[in-house]
């Protein structure tokens, strides 16, 4: 006889804990099946965690490199590869040594199994026991995507996985996209030592962001000595007889190679589907391999909810916080409130950082909506300057005529922290003109905001 619950959970990341947790506080009898080597998810095993533990470390080593720009004298700043790999396994251990209290925490049952959905509200694990439920939430995650370049699968490449946990420097690396992770680590690359090429078939990297941010990106990734090539085609990868890789791409119609010792490829991810049985269950899937659900979470299975990068639309922990914390509600039959994407917060870690809240002027553009936008540069405001971190601006647009905030963007030193500022406002339905009533202490690198929404507010008079 299957195993009665009332709430199934098959993967225990962010989306999946949140999901177990919401239904074990509402008093439901709930199971999370996760059959991982390693239990905390890919936040904290292999995502932003380590890779923020890196960057920040990389991040000192180039302020100390510039030492002069601020009247001090340090003879030597160099990376030491065997120890930011010690520090980092030792943080990210601790991190996932909390996750991993928090599901063994006996709140519900933890099988550490792989599954397959066996029927439409049934799930047989890898030791053929059955549980079934009158609702189940898939929470797997994603996994590396290897796109067809030809070549590429039969190259030895290194993944974000292999990148995060190396212990020794590759003396040059080619990486092969332009997204968020193939940025923030190619930059940590170039910056601990390695000799970097960044190939991106778009006309831009960042290619999700503005061409006005990616081009401030582009160009401290070119003074830092990065090679940046866009606007490309790969035609084909190869190992080099001697060791090391070959890649040659087009450009303007130019045929280009580029040799290295290692290949970094950061041509995206896939969402982890492979092997639940998901076309048993009923569960249907958009072309790009996410599983389709309604507003609610809820798949074409009305029993089988998702969330997380095996849903999409953005691939970001809070996200499928809430993804989870809605489907399991909704689920239970308690009010669900759908995650509002209109209020999305994007961050990418690279130096300097850049950070979107709310609608984007290409967004606005494209709905034809009535609003105003103004900015302000990094490189005229008194605090960032003493800092030296004078690339990139702020932006905000409002809504006309009533001033209401649309969104903003910042690209500029810890953008990921300035953009909190206007997107409290924005699910406030904060106007420029309640921002402008706020304390913004001087100096600080927050006061920058001040100066588009008074322009904005100066606007609206008109």
């Amino acid at each position: 006889m299957p195993k009665q619950y009332d709430f199934v959970v098959i993967g225990g990341g962010s989306a999946g804990y949140a999901a177990a947790r919401t239904a074990c506080d509402l008093g439901a009898r709930v199971a999370l099946v996760d059959g991982a080597k390693e239990l905390g998810g890919l936040c904290v095993l292999r995502g932003c965690m380590p890779s923020k533990t890196l960057l920040y470390s990389a991040e000192v080593l180039h302020l100390a490199k510039r030492g002069g720009l601020f009247g001090l004298v340090i003879p030597e700043a160099r990376a030491d590869l065997p120890a930011l790999h010690k520090r980092k396994k030792h943080l990210i251990a601790e991190f996932a040594k909390y996750r991993v209290g928090l599901l063994e925490s006996g709140r519900f049952d933890l099988l550490r199994q792989n599954a397959r959905f066996t029927g439409p509200r049934e799930i047989t694990l890898t030791d053929g026991t059955v549980l079934a439920a009158p609702h189940f939430l898939v929470g797997t995650g994603s996994v590396i995507a290897v796109p067809p370049v030809p070549g590429l699968d039969k190259t030895p490449t290194l993944t974000s996985d292999d990148v995060l946990d190396l212990d020794h420097l590759p003396e040059s690396v080619v990486v092969l996209g332009g997204g968020v992770v193939a940025c923030e680590l190619a930059q940590y690359l170039q910056r601990v030592g390695s000799r970097v090429t960044l190939i991106q078939r778009s006309p831009h990297v960042l290619k999700e962001y503005s061409a006005e941010a990616a081009q401030v990106v582009e160009k401290a990734f070119r003074d830092e000595g990065m090679e940046v090539f866009t606007g490309t085609h790969l035609e084909e990868v190869s190992p080099r007889p001697g060791g090391g890789v070959r890649v040659a791409f087009t450009q303007n119609g130019h045929r280009l190679t580029r040799e290295a010792a290692a290949l970094f490829n950061a041509l995206g991810r896939r969402p982890a589907t492979k092997g639940l049985g998901l076309e048993t269950a009923g569960v249907a899937l958009a072309e790009d391999g996410h599983i389709q659900t309604n507003e609610f979470m809820q798949s074409t299975n009305p029993a089988i909810y998702a969330g997380g990068d095996c849903v999409g639309p953005h691939e970001i922990v809070h996200v499928a916080i809430q993804q989870g914390e809605c489907a399991a509600r909704h689920a239970l039959g308690k009010p669900a409130t759908p995650v509002n994407y209109d209020h999305l917060v994007r961050v990418v870690f690279t130096d300097p950082q850049v950070a979107v809240a709310g609608y984007t002027e290409k967004e606005l553009r494209k709905q034809g909506a009535q609003y105003l936008t103004a900015s302000y540069p990094f490189d005229d405001h008194g605090k960032s300057i003493l800092m030296e971190a004078k690339r990139g601006y702020v932006k905000i647009m409002a809504q006309r005529p009533e001033g209401r905030l649309l969104g903003a963007e910042c690209v500029g030193y810890d953008a990921s922290e300035l953009i909190h500022a206007p997107a409290v406002a924005l699910p406030l339905n904060g106007t420029v003109h309640d921002l402008l009533r706020a304390h913004w202490y001087h100096p600080t690198l927050a006061e920058i905001w001040t100066y588009p929404l008074e322009d904005c507010a100066e606007a609206l008079k008109k």
